[in-house]
Parts: C-alpha cells; sequence; structure tokens
C-alpha cells in the first residue's frame, strides 16, 4: 500500500483493482495466449506506449501509428476480439 493510512489506501486500492482485472480480462479475450503471461508493464509498453499522431483530413480523423506492420494487424484482431457495445 502506498499509504500509511486507511482513507488513502482504500482510494487506490480501488483503481488497482479494477485496472488489474481490465488487463486480465484484455488478455484472456483478445490478446493471443503469448500474452497470457504478460505482466502489466510489458502489455503497456508493447500496446499503450505507441508513437502516434492524430490526423483530421477530409473530414476523417486517422491515426498515424508509428509501428509495424505484423503489430498493426495484432492489434485489429484484439479490436475485432472485443466485445463492444454497437
Amino acid at each position: 500500500m502506498p499509504c500509511g493510512r486507511f482513507g488513502a489506501n482504500a482510494a487506490w486500492l480501488r483503481p488497482a483493482v479494477t485496472t488489474h482485472n481490465v488487463l486480465k480480462a484484455l488478455k484472456r479475450t483478445a490478446l493471443k495466449p503469448e500474452w497470457l503471461r504478460a505482466r502489466p508493464k510489458r502489455l503497456r509498453f508493447h500496446f499503450f506506449h505507441s508513437p502516434g499522431k492524430l490526423i483530421h483530413h477530409a473530414r476523417r480523423l486517422l491515426a498515424r501509428v508509428a509501428r509495424r506492420a505484423a503489430e498493426l494487424i495484432e492489434w485489429a484482431e484484439a479490436w475485432r476480439l472485443l466485445p463492444l457495445p454497437g
């Protein structure tokens, strides 16, 4: 726990547990089996920390991401497997 005060620890614990549950669900539903044992730091640097640029052109919003084609295909497969509403 980050602090000696009960209230601060309770406030910290809720987002930490929620983040843990979301990452576990993401790994089990959308990612390949090789990512099941990945720690949050590895997931963060592989998926979430990607350099990119948002481009607004011709009434469209595009994301230009500096990644290899194989990684982008893996991301697209993960998005397709997520149970998103709508």
